[in-house]
């Protein structure tokens, strides 16, 4: 949720973003006189419940006809009072419906959809193939002949997009995810096992039940959502607290699974484990102050380019277009891996800054020192990927060899037994 006194006291910059997200901005005028309207209601009955309290302790003293005028008049107040105050509740309501809609204040982000991203840098050389006298294979291919991916029996037990990771497939997924815990660690994380069930206040409250709630599973019998990313657990950790950080960031990296209905995406990266409904990941997430928060992102960027340089992976950083923001973020950098079969950058990370927006919804607070006066203020979150089931993809396709062996990244082999090459399976 935006700051209200952003939008009060600046709304060209609220219209400005509004329009840079290719979201409407007249919704800011509406918000506007929202406000007015609330305001109005609030003073009205709050000068009416102060009649009400005053003529309360007259009736105390008053006798004869005197009380009884105040009686009579106290009656008729406590009708209006409760008129005005249901009035002023309908108000609040109708204002904070309206603020929901609001994405957050863009911070830096270009302008534009999905195709406007730009290009921040390269990092790596995709292989020549042709020179080196092959075909590569795709990552299905490859996984079915390592014996390590069986989408068939996946989409039998549990429909398509599903998927079963078998023998060295798992063990890769489980390296992938232990080398990124041991870098969070180092980089002073605290590990976390996250729950993936959350109330709807979380899931509302970190932004995720907006224009693309069709994505989320709802579980209607129990009124609460299975989460896409740990992001919305660890966003919900705080909730309603005041938090220290006067060391600095507080930073938890969560382990989960992690669902999506991958709506409306129908013919899109359907072969093999690109785009799925489950799978597993490990985020980064840090709340820190709010002046804190750009260098902070410019940290969970370079540990995810930690991680893919260990996996040795050709990758660009791409600062991501406006329009192609989640709600909640002011900004948000990619790191795309190449994807040789494909001859595109396929996304395998993302880091956002939220500034206060989530905060906010969820009252994350902390006390602070500002120009040597205590205040208390919204502290900002910021989340990113560390490594995600959908690595294995550019692993297997961008290390494999003419056999159909592939080699393993030398920052992979301590959590695969020093394992150096995985070879295909004879009779697959």
């Amino acid at each position: 949720m935006i700051d209200l006194r952003i939008l009060r006291e600046n709304p060209d910059l609220v219209r400005q973003s509004q329009i840079a997200r290719g979201d409407d901005p007249t919704i800011v005028d509406a918000i506007l006189e929202a406000d007015v309207v609330r305001r109005s209601s609030l003073v009205e009955f709050e000068n009416l419940r102060a009649e009400q309290k005053t003529i309360g302790k007259d009736v105390a003293k008053a006798q004869g006809d005197e009380k009884a005028a105040l009686l009579e008049r106290t009656k008729t107040l406590s009708a209006e009072v409760k008129r005005l105050q249901a009035a002023a509740n309908e108000a609040d309501e109708k204002l904070n419906s309206m603020l929901l809609t609001i994405g957050n204040l863009i911070d830096g982000a270009p302008a534009g959809g999905e195709e406007d991203y730009i290009v921040l840098r390269h990092e790596g050389t995709p292989r020549d193939f042709a020179a080196e006298g092959f075909e590569p294979r795709d990552h299905l291919a490859l996984g079915e002949g390592l014996k390590a991916i069986d989408t068939e029996r996946g989409a039998k037990v549990s429909g398509s997009r599903f998927y079963y990771l078998t023998g060295i497939g798992a063990r890769l997924e489980l390296a992938l995810l232990n080398a990124a815990v041991d870098q969070a660690l180092q980089a002073g994380f605290t590990p976390m096992i996250t729950p993936t069930i959350v109330n709807p206040n979380v899931m509302r409250g970190t932004g995720f039940l907006g224009a693309h709630a069709d994505e989320i599973y709802y579980l209607n019998a129990d009124d609460q959502y299975l989460v896409g990313t740990s992001e919305v657990a660890l966003a919900g950790y705080h909730m309603d607290e005041f938090i220290d950080l006067e060391n600095g960031p507080k930073r938890y990296a969560g382990w989960s699974a992690c669902y999506r209905r991958e709506a409306g995406s129908h013919g899109k990266d359907v072969r093999g484990i690109i785009r799925v409904h489950q799978f597993h990941k490990v985020e980064m997430f840090s709340y820190c102050k709010v002046e804190d928060a750009a260098a902070e992102h410019q940290r969970l960027l370079a540990w995810e380019e930690e991680m893919l340089k260990k996996c040795e992976l050709p990758y660009r950083v791409i600062d991501t277009a406006a329009g192609d923001l989640g709600s909640s973020a002011a900004r948000k950098f990619d790191c795309e891996a190449w994807l040789p079969t494909q001859e595109r950058y396929l996304e395998l990370t993302s880091t956002s800054n939220c500034t206060t927006f989530q905060a906010r919804r969820l009252n994350v607070r902390e006390r602070a020192t500002v120009d040597g006066k205590q205040e208390t203020r919204t502290v900002a979150t910021l989340n990113g990927t560390l490594a995600t089931t959908r690595w294995i993809v550019a692993i297997l396709e961008n290390h494999q060899q003419p056999d159909g062996s592939v080699r393993v990244p030398e920052g992979l082999r301590p959590y695969l037994g020093g394992l150096e090459v995985l070879e295909p399976v004879a009779g697959v």
